[in-house]
């Protein structure tokens, strides 16, 4: 999904949240070794500087140059842009070849990936055995009932702008293909649900809103879905500009190894 963050690649770092250090410590736990990580789909590396406490490498790729110019710094994490263009060997070498990976990471990405293309390639440099694939997206947004039906009001006027991809993760990742050997995270169709709680500006809303696929697709065919009226509305219901509010980001999880 090239070019899908590419504009927005500057707000995204700022509003997409870092996840929880349990989280990565749940997976490292499944893990024997704990030389090199993978995370794919890294945006400004959110996923990435949390494997990295973990791992004593993380390679970090994402197909957007943008997205990677805004990535957050952190000495075990190498930062490597993967266009599309690239060959499937190259990549694999790139990781440092078969069967070179203890952990593979993708962090609210993985529904915009080619399947078919991407599993071949986990399946190869994934370690056998003892390495695990962890894939993740938070699917709901809680803030209070007041807002968060006014909100859903607003997100369903996204849809026609939606990328088709993007229905896995509406679906709570409960129908993404996921043809990996179970370790008690979750399974394919029944996820992992998890919650992770941050602080959050009415601005701080607004950009999140703005680092949306759907928003930047529904600009570029002339729709404003930020119009003045939408935000005086969302303002009104928030409880003012300078009001901070508790998110709960409801996120579904599904882990794995390779079956051999």
């Amino acid at each position: 999904m090239a070019g899908l963050f590419d504009n927005q690649a500057a707000i995204y770092v700022d509003v997409r949240p870092r996840y929880p250090g349990e989280w990565f410590s749940m997976l490292a736990a499944l893990t024997p070794d704990h030389s090199l990580a993978w995370d794919v789909g890294t945006g400004n590396g959110q996923a990435a500087v949390g494997v990295a406490e973990h791992y004593k490498q993380v390679i970090a790729t994402d197909i957007s140059e943008e997205q990677l110019k805004h990535a957050i710094p952190h000495p075990q994490v190498h930062y490597l842009h993967t266009p599309l263009m690239m060959s499937d060997d190259e990549l694999v070498h790139l990781l440092g070849g078969e069967n070179s990976v203890d952990l593979i990471t993708v962090a609210s990405a993985v529904h915009w990936f080619d399947l078919e293309k991407f599993y071949p390639i986990v399946k190869r440099v994934l370690r056998k055995p003892g390495g695990i694939f962890a894939v993740w997206c938070y699917s709901r947004i809680k803030f209070s009932p007041e807002i968060d039906v006014l909100l859903a009001v607003h997100f369903e006027r996204t849809f026609p702008f939606q990328n088709p991809n993007f229905k896995h993760a509406l679906e709570c990742y409960k129908t993404l293909p996921f043809p990996f050997e179970s370790v008690g995270v979750g399974c394919e169709g029944q996820p992992l649900e998890l919650d992770m709680e941050k602080k959050m500006s009415f601005q701080g809303l607004l950009k999140f809103f703005r680092s949306l696929s759907a928003f930047n697709t529904a600009k570029g065919q002339g729709v404003d879905l930020l119009s003045d009226e939408v935000v005086k509305e969302l303002e009104s219901a928030w409880g003012g500009p300078e009001v901070v509010r508790t998110v709960i980001y409801t996120t579904y999880m599904l882990a794995g190894k390779v079956k051999l």
